[in-house]
């Protein structure tokens, strides 16, 4: 059903568009413009990029793109815009050439044609200014060409209509979660305004779905009762046009309640498991089994695009914790929210992701997982914990975005002789970790605001059973012994080398604290001393 749902949409969008066309399209070709600095770009508020933007020289490949396509400035929800000095080489720059002409031929007479000797380019609507000139590969169109990875892997053969058409462009995902109390019809409607049946969506966020459309496609949704035969006859629920790749949530998951005495216990059984699962892993990747990075420029677009499109209700619904789930996430006493990601996206995603994973490890793995993006709120706490043992070996943490954080809320991770380090990150920023033996958590509360994070898992290829082997010849060995430790800075400095060893390989994220684990315990132990206080309230800090 959903295979035949997005390929009726994929029709009728052909139809629509031709349609549109044959009375002129939506803007025509004085409404185009040509800028030379990025800062010329319509940008929001907050930084972020207001619209989609269809790019491409200016010049002779501006002249051409209309004679190249039926599409218009406008369509599709992109502003067209020729690109020339800073913002032309800020942009494509980096494609380069496949002779001495470079990008684009300097002798204009040899530009006769859009699709053989132009480039192009999508930029996402809410991308970041200060990478706003870095997309992800796909969404660049070169000479007829589309390299899917920007390695050379998967290059496709296009015109620009097709380019346009694409996911590279107009065709996003669009996804819905259903809390309300029965499930919904979804219909879309077309460009003659029939609603066109498109799938019934079921209750709870495993029965979320994501359909391939396009940008600017409207859909209606009915509730199933009473008339299940005809929804169309009961209440209609909501309707949404379509901006870009996303998420939209029908009302919202409850917290079920927790009674505030059996908190303690709970967290004390957990953390024995926890430990004990921690120390069955034998195998291990790093010296640290932790490590700190950075993003590559066009992912952080790519994901800081989709959280900033997303980032408010209906979009982001409640995570879905409660007794099944446990006690790692303080769901009775603050809010944790959800915004689930597109499935093909996902992909591109996972993909780049895991050749950082493994430049790292020096392991070829397979991916395993991906979650999020979850957004924690003021008075958050992170368990600390290991990870699924058959599917989670070397994973990443990635800070996609904070709002209002006044302290660093700073990722606690143990290392392979179980000695805390503090990590702290910023939008952009991610941390690889041993996930299934490394314990790690966030156990001091989030002062303020909000901090949004994704995670992604790896393990070695084609081995579910890695955990149980010896570690393979090449392996860093673990970093257990680096003679006397100092606090040398301030109690609250993390990430500063506050603490220095004898043996500095143990790098600058030493918790202050100096705490070692020696057993579940101990972990239980810190986890109430930095927990909020009995008579801390509302109006004192944390």
């Amino acid at each position: 059903m959903m295979i035949m749902g997005t390929l009726i949409i994929v029709l009728y969008c052909i139809i629509s568009l031709l349609a549109n066309n044959a009375s002129g399209g939506t803007t025509n070709e004085t409404d185009k413009k040509v800028i030379s600095s990025l800062d010329d770009l319509p940008f929001d508020e907050n930084d972020h990029l207001s619209t989609h933007i269809f790019a491409y020289p200016a010049g002779k490949c501006a002249s051409l793109v209309n004679d190249a396509t039926d599409i218009k400035n406008g369509d599709f929800g992109h502003q067209w815009l020729g690109l020339d000095g800073e913002a032309f080489t800020s942009v494509f720059g980096h494609l380069g050439g496949d002779d001495d002409e470079g990008i684009i031929a300097s002798d204009e007479n040899k530009i006769t044609n859009f699709n053989t000797d132009c480039v192009a380019v999508c930029l996402e609507k809410g991308t970041l200014r200060t990478v706003v000139a870095r997309p992800l590969p796909h969404r660049y169109f070169s000479h007829g060409k589309v390299d899917q990875d920007g390695d050379g892997g998967r290059v496709d053969e296009m015109t620009v209509d097709n380019f346009y058409m694409s996911d590279s462009c107009a065709k996003v995902e669009h996804g819905f979660i259903n809390y309300h109390d029965n499930p919904i019809a979804v219909y879309w409607i077309n460009h003659s305004g029939q609603k066109i049946f498109n799938q019934e969506l079921g209750v709870g966020e495993r029965k979320t779905i994501f359909i391939d459309t396009f940008i600017g496609h409207r859909f209606e949704f009915y509730d199933t009762q009473p008339n299940k035969e005809d929804p169309l006859l009961n209440e209609r629920l909501f309707e949404w046009t379509v901006p870009n790749h996303g998420i939209v949530g029908f009302k919202n998951y409850v917290f079920p309640p927790v009674p505030p005495e059996e908190v303690e216990g709970q967290v004390r059984q957990t953390l024995k498991n926890e430990w004990r699962r921690h120390e069955d892993v034998k195998r291990t990747f790093s010296p640290l089994a932790f490590d700190k990075g950075r993003l590559p420029d066009d992912l952080y677009a790519s994901l800081g695009a989709y959280w900033y499109n997303n980032r408010d209700a209906p979009h982001k619904v409640r995570e879905e914790w409660g007794r099944h789930k446990g006690v790692f996430v303080n769901y009775w006493e603050t809010d944790v929210n959800f915004i689930q990601i597109p499935w093909n996206l996902k992909k591109r995603w996972q993909r780049r992701l895991r050749e950082l994973v493994e430049a790292w490890t020096g392991v070829e793995l397979e991916t395993t997982d991906m979650y999020g993006m979850r957004e924690y709120t003021k008075g958050a706490r992170l368990l600390s914990h290991v990870d699924r043992r058959s599917t989670h070996a070397a994973s990443m943490i990635v800070n996609i975005a904070q709002e209002n954080v006044s302290r660093p809320w700073t990722i606690e991770v143990h290392d392979h002789s179980d000695r805390l380090h503090e990590v702290v990150m910023e939008p952009g920023d991610i941390v690889y970790y041993e996930s299934a033996k490394a314990l790690h958590g966030r156990n001091t509360p989030l002062q303020s605001g909000k901090y949004i994070n994704l995670f992604t898992h790896y393990r070695p290829l084609n081995d579910p059973d890695w955990y149980l082997r010896e570690n393979p010849e090449g392996t860093p060995e673990p970093l257990i012994d680096v003679g006397e430790c100092n606090l040398v800075g301030k109690s609250d400095e993390y990430s500063k080398g506050a603490v220095q060893c004898d043996n500095s390989a143990i790098g600058p994220h030493l918790s202050p604290s100096m705490f070692t684990a020696k057993s579940a315990d101990d972990m239980f132990q810190w986890w109430k001393s930095v927990g909020p206080q009995e008579n801390s309230n509302d109006n004192e800090e944390l």
